[in-house]
């Protein structure tokens, strides 16, 4: 297994057969803005006031409006520049976990790493890959793991 972060460009260039589990890399930091949450809460209809409505949000156990943890999740994944003549889809989200909110204005990273790599046919192969989602000051706010269809050959 890779002990140290390699190069993004490094890991996200490989064919299915050329990535190890224990390849990681970061993806550069992008806020989540005011903007966002509205959009994400027009997008998906989930208008829940700890998103939306400052007053009631001070009321709430944040004390301010929060992001919603699924635009927290997708934005994270979207940041990660996968080549698509590689990544043909993604196939599934698993074990997510939310562990503190983000407010809009905060900046989000990604620690990701390939954690398993299983064949799927001649063409294709399953990549799991663990993202660590983190903010500006680098604490945890969402964990889960994405599960790719990689293409063996470019």
């Amino acid at each position: 297994m890779s002990a140290s972060p390699t190069s993004r460009s490094d890991v996200l260039a490989k064919t299915f057969d050329q990535l190890q589990a224990g390849d990681r890399f970061s993806t550069d930091p992008r806020v989540v803005t005011e903007e966002d949450v509205l959009a994400f809460a027009e997008l998906t209809g989930d208008h829940h006031p700890l998103h939306v409505d400052e007053a009631w949000a001070a009321q709430g156990p944040f004390g301010r409006r929060i992001a919603h943890g699924m635009l927290v999740l997708s934005r994270a994944a979207g940041q990660i520049p996968f080549d698509p003549r590689r990544v043909r889809a993604l196939r599934r989200v698993r074990d997510a976990v939310f562990k503190r909110p983000v407010f809009p204005g905060e900046s989000i990273h990604s620690d990701v790493r390939i954690d398993e790599l299983r064949p799927a046919d001649d063409t294709a192969g399953l990549v799991a890959c663990a993202l660590d989602v983190r903010n500006g000051d680098g604490k945890l706010v969402v964990r889960g793991t994405i599960e790719l269809v990689w293409a063996r050959t470019p």
